[in-house]
Formats: structure tokens, C-alpha cells, sequence
């Protein structure tokens, strides 16, 4: 049997390791060393997800792990980003239980991985970090997962400075 206070703990608490990882993709400027970090924060994203009984955050955050490694390896061809978007889709919506809010980590995954083929440079890259942030902090929120969704803020947080640091650097 299942101790839904017990796993919102352990939750929390994995969620956590998987911020650190997070917080640290958007203050590097590295393309690559960022979705390292992002790689990482998905892996430990997916293993808390199954805590919190959520299986399209776990089913989500396993094809982001994978698309990270595809990104990190220069390998994520449209073909690749194709795929990730329809698998991406098809199976959150098949193990989706929590209505709307789990079509926010489906619309996240999706923003995420468009952005992953399309963007290149790290100034828009760390936009779209951004922006994906806002559906996964009002997803954590739903979710009782109230680690990563301070995780989350406060990433975003430093993320924006982290853009206008990197806009100013550029002028």
C-alpha cells in the first residue's frame, strides 16, 4: 500500500536533487553544458514523478532525458524532433489521470523540444528555459510538489538575470 504523505516527502525531497540541476543549466552559458544539467534534472524529475503518482511526469521527463542526451550529442535532427513530439504526445495523453494539469508537462514537452531543434543560440535557448519553467511551476503546484515548484521560480528567477546578464555582455 501506498503512503501518499510518506511519498509526497520523498518526492519533495528527490525533487529537490533534480533542482539543483536545473538552477544550474540556467546559469551556465554553455549550450552544451546546459542541457547536461538539463538531462540530469529530467532523469531525477522522472524517478520523483513516480512519488508523486504522477505517470505523465514520468512518461514526460523519460523522453526528456532521452531528447537531452540527443540534444547534448549535436543529434536531434527534425526526424528526431518529430518523433519526440508525436511519442511525447501519444503516451502523456495514454497515461495521463489528472486532467488538465497533466496536459501542462505534454505542452511543456512539447514547447521544449520545438525550441530544442530550432533554437541555437544560448540567449534564446535560456528564454525557452524560461518559458517552459511557467507550465511546470503551476504543474508542481497541482501536483503537491512543492520542492520543485520553489525550485522552479526560483530557477526561472535566475534565469532572467542570467538572460539580461548575458543581453547586456552582448551590447
Amino acid at each position: 500500500m501506498i503512503d501518499l504523505p510518506w511519498n509526497i516527502i520523498v518526492g519533495n525531497i528527490i525533487s529537490l536533487v533534480a533542482g539543483i540541476f536545473l538552477i544550474l543549466s540556467m546559469w551556465v552559458n554553455d549550450e552544451k553544458r546546459a542541457y547536461k544539467h538539463q538531462f540530469l534534472n529530467a532523469f531525477v524529475l522522472m524517478i520523483s514523478s513516480i512519488f508523486f503518482l504522477s505517470w505523465t511526469g514520468v512518461t514526460t521527463m523519460a523522453i526528456a532525458a532521452t531528447r537531452n542526451i540527443f540534444v547534448y550529442k549535436g543529434k536531434l535532427t527534425l526526424s528526431w524532433t518529430i518523433f519526440f513530439i508525436i511519442l511525447s504526445v501519444a503516451l502523456g495523453l495514454m497515461v495521463n489521470t489528472m486532467g488538465v494539469i497533466g496536459l501542462l508537462p505534454i505542452i511543456a514537452i512539447v514547447q521544449i523540444t520545438i525550441c530544442n531543434y530550432a533554437l541555437k543560440s544560448i540567449k534564446w535557448i535560456k528564454l525557452s528555459f524560461i518559458v517552459n519553467e511557467i507550465f511546470y511551476i503551476i504543474y508542481f503546484i497541482a501536483i503537491l510538489d512543492f520542492a520543485s515548484s520553489a525550485i522552479e521560480l526560483f530557477t526561472a528567477l535566475v534565469g532572467v538575470y542570467s538572460w539580461v546578464k548575458l543581453i547586456k555582455n552582448e551590447s
